[in-house]
């Protein structure tokens, strides 16, 4: 039985956590916290278990498991590579309703939130979130390191670089691909591939930083 943490206790951690219950069936571990650097993350909420040390100190230990609960990009590749390099093992997190067809590759540490569907020939790269009711459609690829909040859509043969975050309700049309650590606005429809570490926002989605 090895030691279970949520990285992360702001939103998307208290989310995780209720996606890690819901997956009644899944035996090995047993919850023993959350990891912050900030101690009161949790003050107001009520859970079985709080925050029990700061993530920039942790050791790792062979008998421990991860669940990454962060959202932001920056932010999570910032706190949890370091864990990694310790030889941390992030758990890949399926909710029960989503739906994973044939053909899809998943790295370590993915977390599938309710309602996520992936159709088929899909690969998607390690440490990387795709949230609530979001579709990936066939022969898609997404790297390591993305997050894809809720209620996107990426179409067939659409491509995400490493480190790109997709606001709520974004939208890649067919063939098109988005560059390493790009932004994609929420509620924007990706009609041009989109460069690297750039931002962009709109339907059609344009330029802004």
């Amino acid at each position: 039985m090895k030691d279970l943490y949520i990285v992360g206790a702001g939103g998307f951690g208290r989310e995780v956590y209720g996606w890690l219950y819901d997956m009644g069936g899944v035996s090995g571990w047993k919850f023993s916290g959350f990891l912050d650097d900030n101690s009161e993350a949790l003050k107001g909420f009520d859970y079985d278990k709080g925050v029990v040390a700061r993530i920039s100190d942790f050791k790792v230990k062979s008998s421990q498991l991860f669940v990454c609960g962060i959202g932001d990009v920056q932010t999570k590749i910032k706190l949890c590579q370091p864990l990694l390099d310790q030889g941390a093992e992030f758990l890949t997190v399926i909710h029960p309703t989503a739906v994973v067809g044939k053909n899809v590759c998943l790295g370590h540490g993915v977390v599938l939130c309710p309602g996520v569907i992936l159709t088929c020939d899909v690969d998607i790269g390690a440490m990387t979130m795709i949230n609530c009711q979001s579709s990936v459609g066939h022969d898609v690829s997404i790297g390591d390191w993305c997050t894809v909040s809720a209620h996107c859509d990426l179409t067939g043969h659409t491509k995400l670089g490493r480190g790109v975050f997709m606001g709520s309700g974004a939208r890649v049309i067919p063939g098109k691909s988005v560059g390493d650590h790009a932004v994609v606005g929420a509620g924007s429809v990706v009609i041009r591939s989109v460069v690297a570490g750039t931002t962009v926002f709109g339907n059609p989605a344009r330029l802004v930083s």
